[in-house]
């Protein structure tokens, strides 16, 4: 089965670790993943930056040589970052920039609006929100501003489908992963956002898993194979995440 992994972590204790939260995570490296992934012909990923990763980007650079050339990275970006750094980061695969607003660890909301798009204009970045969706509306006016961006974990919480619904019908790209931190039935969320928008829906494992209630498995690739048709199925899995995140 082909997958483009749209969401996952490495956590190399070589590189900086620090509490969030009164969190501290296990040990993650490329030979775990590559490990717990076998099963799947993976044709890519994204490596995404945790709160617990701060503003290293060391083990980004470390680990998507060992995962191979369609790997990329989403990083927590300081907004006084020097443009030469930024360069070195494009340059080594790093294609976005998170703002994790439910646990911190990256730059502050009110630097949103002006560091995505800086990074958008200039090295064509996008933004990958780790936000709940009761929020959402909330945000309404600063996200109109972003040039592109996505929402993680299939935005957390039942009480702001209505918002994410919209935001999958304007072209928002919707991650579906983290099964086990929403507080709805995933499956029912994600047929609706498919028939909104079939170019929305990224599939990713969310390895580790870090703070899940229920843990990333393969019943939860089961349950998109279960309830999509095979063309959907390739979307979810690979070709909508492969359009989005590989460089052009």
């Amino acid at each position: 089965m082909k997958i483009f992994d749209a969401h996952f972590h490495i956590i190399n204790f070589d590189f900086p670790i620090f509490e969030n939260q009164g969190f501290t995570p296990e040990e993650y490296n490329v030979a775990d993943y590559k490990s717990a992934t076998s099963l799947y012909e993976l044709v890519g990923g994204a490596v995404v930056s945790g709160s617990f990763q701060k503003y290293d980007q060391d083990y980004l650079i470390d680990a998507l040589p060992k995962l191979g050339k369609s790997y990329v990275g989403v990083a927590n970006i300081p907004i006084d970052l020097k443009h030469s750094e930024l360069e070195y980061l494009n340059d080594h695969n790093i294609v976005a920039v998170r703002f994790n607003l439910k646990r911190g660890g990256s730059e502050v909301l009110k630097n949103l609006e002006y560091l995505s798009n800086k990074l958008y204009e200039e090295f064509g970045w996008h933004t990958e929100l780790y936000v709940d969706s009761s929020k959402l509306e909330d945000l309404d006016g600063v996200l109109r501003k972003l040039k592109k961006f996505s929402i993680d974990h299939i935005g957390l919480s039942k009480g702001g489908l209505k918002s994410l619904y919209a935001w999958a019908d304007k072209g928002v790209k919707i991650k579906a992963t983290g099964f086990g931190r929403v507080d709805f039935d995933p499956i029912p969320v994600l047929q609706k956002i498919h028939h909104i928008n079939s170019s929305a829906l990224m599939f990713g494992t969310d390895l580790p898993s870090t703070r899940a209630t229920v843990p990333f498995s393969h019943s939860h690739v089961e349950l998109i194979v279960e309830n999509f048709d095979k063309a959907s199925q390739e979307k979810i899995f690979y070709k909508n995440a492969l359009s989005w995140y590989m460089k052009k």
